[in-house]
């Protein structure tokens, strides 16, 4: 989608320093998928200790007690 934006171009050529990126376009997309994954993440935080799983982990990946 094309889209007309006025972006300070300090603050994108700074972000474009700060990840390597080469392009405006790379460094705005990535930055607007970032946002979406901390957003998520942070309603993900949310149910912290809220849900049960009952997952007994040492049997999952294999170990023996060592007790």
């Amino acid at each position: 989608m094309r889209t007309t934006l006025d972006l300070p171009e300090n603050l994108v050529a700074e972000a474009m320093k700060a990840t390597n990126i080469k392009t405006k376009t790379k460094v705005i997309v990535t930055a607007l998928e970032q946002l979406i994954r901390k957003s998520k993440i942070r309603e993900i935080k949310n149910y912290r200790g809220q849900v049960d799983l009952d997952i007994d982990l040492d049997a999952i990946r294999g170990r023996k007690c060592r007790l």
